[in-house]
């Protein structure tokens, strides 16, 4: 007789139940049958996996062994069918996703493939794709490593962000040239700025790892900021004031994931980002409202 895989997760329910009658109700079937089951498999293996008498039940040395090689097996199983048939993604993002572009996207994938695109925000959103947290991200720097696959998406326009105390607040508008010899606040984790962009910029440098504390930054007056124009549609503080900045090199929204977890599914929600980003030169997604 053949061992099949109802065999091997009867001997792991078993395990990790601690009785048959456990294990039968876990498995949804009749004790009689998950004794045949034990059975049919114990005569295939030529060994007994189980020490049973009317008081206690006790895996054998063949058993404990069998078990534990037999619970990896499975759980790589369970993690490829996973792999292709999970229909849910979860999006990463540390700041507000450009729009309309996200929920392009997001429509897209849920109409054509019945499939569930979560968003979630996260302040480090590759240490999330590390771990597994997130299936992809949306980035607006660059990601070095091998292990990921990153696609450049579009470009948005930055802006400056000031506090309405700075006398900045009254311009127009200011040249990036001279944004670089400001005092700077750069959100060194999850922004799109470093202090590179300005490379004879010796003025002071507040640094922080988040928008939100980024913004109160810039609202406290401690320095000014840039940050992709879709924050002065959506972002409102009394105290920061979003003026445009002549000059400025647009930050590139970038669709990343890991190269080992790239499954059916996902690729269809990169082909959705892809396809529903401007074209090179067009206008930015923001713009385009």
């Amino acid at each position: 007789m053949s061992i099949e895989l109802r065999h091997l997760r009867a001997a792991v329910a078993i395990a990790e139940a601690g009785s048959f009658t456990a294990a039968a109700k876990a498995l949804h079937i009749t004790q009689p049958a998950l004794t045949r089951t034990v059975q049919q498999l114990e005569t295939s293996l030529g060994v007994r996996l189980f020490d049973r008498t009317s008081r206690a039940l006790a895996l054998t040395e063949d058993g404990a062994g069998f078990v534990e090689k037999v619970r990896v097996i499975l759980g790589d199983l369970d993690s490829a069918v996973a792999l292709y048939t999970n229909r849910s993604l979860v999006l990463g993002f540390s700041w507000l996703l450009p729009d309309p572009w996200a929920q392009q996207v997001i429509d897209d994938v849920e109409k054509n493939s019945r499939a569930t695109v979560v968003p979630r925000r996260y302040d480090d959103p590759i240490a999330a794709l590390n771990n597994a947290t997130v299936d992809a991200a949306v980035v607006r720097r660059d990601v070095p490593g091998d292990e990921f696959v990153q696609h450049p998406l579009f470009e948005e326009q930055r802006i400056a962000a000031v506090s309405t105390a700075s006398p900045l607040a009254t311009r127009e508008s200011i040249d990036w040239a001279e944004f670089g010899t400001l005092p700077l606040v750069i959100n060194t984790l999850s922004g799109t700025t470093s202090e590179d962009l300005w490379p004879n910029h010796d003025g002071p440098v507040v640094t922080c790892s988040n928008f939100d504390d980024w913004l109160e930054l810039i609202a406290a007056d401690r320095g000014v900021g840039t940050v992709p124009e879709v924050a002065r549609r959506r972002v409102t503080h009394r105290n920061v004031q979003f003026i445009p900045l002549v000059g400025a090199p647009p930050a590139v929204v970038r669709f990343v994931y890991r190269r080992n977890r790239a499954t059916p599914l996902l690729r269809v929600l990169r082909d959705a980002a892809i396809r529903h980003s401007p074209p090179p030169g067009s206008a930015t997604v923001g713009q385009r409202d």
